[in-house]
């Protein structure tokens, strides 16, 4: 077995999660990439843009490393939800950006800290406020992990497509056949058991 260093460990895992929530993007239009497709209207450029603002808030206030970036969407006058989704006027390119400015801020972060550097999360209740950067990897690679799961499947419910990356779908070798019997057999056992 090799040695692994675990803070490159976790940033590798948080990496990879960023990269497959942006990949959701690609190739879609700018209705596609806005078009809320659940009942609470979420949305592939709603997703990127609320985890560059929790990201931002995770790697830099709570570390007191505050970034420039201006984030008006949690501005105590904004209405509620409005991290959630991408207004007419903020393009995908500023958003995308925004999240890659996000991504180099956070990485400074890890980069100069160790695991066990001690932050203070200012929106979580006091007793569980005080964290390390370890807790904080954890909790925004789930996070990221969490929402890029929301798009995969928003991505598949507007154009079919699936799966961690381009190159690697992580999905069972199959055709588009194979995939719409897989699917009904699963109907029918849904039936099935809902008739028991």
């Amino acid at each position: 077995m090799t040695e692994s260093d675990p803070k490159s460990d976790l940033h590798r895992y948080l990496r990879t999660a960023r990269e497959a929530l942006l990949w959701k993007l690609d190739g879609l239009s700018e209705y596609d990439v806005r078009r809320p497709l659940t009942p609470t209207g979420t949305n592939l450029l709603g997703l990127v843009k609320h985890v560059a603002s929790v990201e931002l808030g995770y790697f830099g206030d709570t570390f007191g490393r505050p970034s420039a970036e201006p984030l008006p969407w949690f501005e105590d006058e904004a209405e509620p939800n409005a991290d959630m989704w991408a207004t007419a006027d903020e393009s995908r390119e500023e958003i995308v950006g925004l999240y890659h400015r996000v991504w180099a801020h956070s990485d400074a972060t890890i980069e100069a800290l160790t695991l066990d550097a001690v932050g203070r999360v200012p929106w979580w209740p006091d007793d569980r406020s005080q964290v390390t950067l370890h807790l904080i990897l954890i909790h925004m690679i789930a996070e990221t992990n969490r929402h890029a799961g929301h798009a995969d499947i928003v991505r598949e419910l507007l154009d079919g497509v699936v799966g961690l990356k381009k190159d690697n779908d992580n999905m069972a070798p199959a055709d588009q056949a194979w995939w719409e019997g897989y699917r009904d057999r699963l109907e029918r056992v849904a039936r099935e058991a809902g008739r028991n």
